[in-house]
Order: C-alpha cells, then sequence, then structure tokens
C-alpha cells in the first residue's frame, strides 16, 4: 500500500435513504495537502466532521464525481471555508449523448432528479487528466452511465468509482442523465484497468472488481432478457414493465420505471424495440 492510501480516511455523511444506503462516502486523501473525494450533502455536521478528520492538514483540493446533491452539494461550502478549488468533469448537464439531449430540450423526459443544477467546477477535468500532488495523485477517468458528466479518480491500483458501481445494489441509470449504452462501456473500462479495490461513494469497499463487474453486466443483460419478453407477451409503458418485473415495494417503482426506461432506449437505438410516438416515460414500447 502507497504512503498514501495509508492515509486514506472516509467519513460517511448522515444521509441514509434507498439510494444512498448509509449514507454518502466522502474521502479524504494525504494528510499535509489533503484531497476530499465527493464532499456530499450540504450538511453543516458533515462539513464539521470533514474538518474535524483533516486535523492539522489542509484541504487543498475537492473533487467531485458527479453533480448530484448527496455528492456535489456541499462542495461550495466546503470550498469557501478552505480556499480549496472544486474539481469535475464540468456544469451539471454537461455530457449528455445528442439523443439525451434532445429529450430533455423536448421535455420528453423530466430528468434530473436530485440534479445539482448550480454545480461548476472551478476546474473541468478532460478524461485522462491526472492532478498530482505530493503525497497523491489522481487521475480523472471519464465513466458515464449513471450520470453523463460522472469521473472516476484512480491512485496507483485503487479507484474512486461514484456511483458507476457499488457491493450493495446496482446502480440507478435514469434519462436523461442515465445512459445504458454508456454504462456497459465504463464497466468494461474499469474491468480493463485490473484494480485492487474500487471505493464507491455508497458502502463498503469492492475487494474483488473484477467479478463485481462481471455480476453487474450480467445483471443488466439479465435485466433486458426480462424486458424482451415481457414485451413478447404485450406492449407496455416503462411503468408497466417494471410492475411486471420487479419485485421491490410500491415507493421503488418510479426509480425501476426509470431503469427500465434506460433499457428501452438502449433497445429503440438498437432497433430491437419501437415506442409508439416519441420517447417518453408514458410511451407504449413494443418489439420492433
Amino acid at each position: 500500500m502507497t504512503s498514501a492510501m495509508k492515509a486514506l480516511r472516509v467519513i460517511t455523511a448522515d444521509n441514509p435513504s434507498p439510494l444512498t444506503g448509509r449514507g454518502t462516502n466522502t474521502f479524504l486523501l494525504g494528510r499535509g495537502r489533503i484531497a476530499v473525494i465527493d464532499p456530499g450533502p450540504d450538511l453543516p455536521a458533515h462539513r464539521a466532521a470533514l474538518m474535524a478528520a483533516a486535523g492539522n492538514g489542509r484541504i487543498s483540493h475537492i473533487f467531485v464525481t458527479h453533480a448530484h446533491l448527496d455528492h456535489s452539494g456541499g462542495a461550495r461550502a466546503l470550498s469557501r471555508e478552505t480556499g480549496a478549488p472544486i474539481l469535475g468533469f464540468g456544469p451539471a448537464e454537461s455530457g449528455r449523448s445528442a439523443v439525451m439531449q434532445r429529450l430533455a430540450r423536448d421535455g420528453a423526459l423530466a430528468g434530473g432528479e436530485g440534479l445539482d443544477r448550480d454545480f461548476t467546477p472551478d476546474i473541468q477535468l478532460a478524461d485522462g487528466t491526472a492532478t498530482e500532488d505530493d503525497e497523491w495523485s489522481l487521475t480523472a477517468l471519464h465513466t458515464p452511465g449513471h450520470f453523463a458528466g460522472h469521473l472516476s479518480f484512480q491512485q496507483d491500483r485503487t479507484v474512486f468509482c461514484g456511483d458507476v458501481v457499488m457491493g450493495w445494489s446496482s446502480t440507478l441509470i435514469s434519462p436523461p442523465d442515465g445512459d445504458l449504452a454508456d454504462y456497459f462501456r465504463s464497466l468494461s473500462r474499469l474491468e480493463a484497468l485490473e484494480a485492487k479495490t474500487l471505493l464507491p461513494a455508497h458502502g463498503d469497499a469492492i475487494l474483488d472488481p473484477a467479478a463485481r463487474l462481471s455480476e453487474l453486466a450480467a445483471h443488466r443483460r439479465e435485466r433486458t432478457a426480462q424486458i424482451l419478453a415481457a414485451l413478447r407477451e404485450k406492449p407496455g409503458t416503462a411503468e408497466a414493465l417494471a410492475r411486471r418485473i420487479y419485485d421491490v415495494p410500491p415507493a421503488l417503482i418510479p426509480v425501476a420505471t426509470r431503469n427500465v426506461l434506460a433499457h428501452l432506449i438502449a433497445l429503440s437505438e438498437l432497433g430491437a424495440v419501437a415506442p409508439t410516438g416519441p420517447i417518453a416515460v408514458n410511451a407504449v414500447f413494443s418489439v420492433a
């Protein structure tokens, strides 16, 4: 283990929910000049915990994996308190594919749940950009799927993977922010890194990345097969399909619906299914 990883600490915000698990993990890397990865929600108590964990060190950089409020909401306040710049992919809606931009622009999808619409980093990070300090070096990896402007950060054989991979749950893919085709590409890219450890922003460390990445890809392929089988029985909306396929509490049906919609959009782009009219949450889909 490198000296930087020995200086790694994690503070979990008090924002538990069905989508965040125990809460958002904020990582502090280094002792003297400290990199914060995902400052979490805008909670004064969480910010105070981060400052206390920094101790005699100085928070010098604030990295944000993506602009959802449970990750980026506390970034600006922490920046004001410490003077550290905020580093991220770009403004909240940047990185969306042409089809997702069109869907959002035309109002076909009311996306952006939890979107931090005011988020703009002080420093924009392109894919492959390395940010180095005496104690650490983090390389930005563009890993969309859960979120168009999602970044992961690699330090040696450890990857801080935000929400694109979690050990306790599959990732929410909610258009127009989420894109299933991008998600598969990001899983493949992370697999190619042959990382030893993945550190998600929710839940525990993933110590066997290859197995978990394979499991997540298989889960999505299985879900695609379930959707196609259901459509062969009869056409349906994303919500109707979610109710037929998912065994979840009623409160989670909207989340399941957006996941199903992500699959339907990807299948539509492949020509495997077709909506009656424009793609939308309430569009009826059938096998093409």
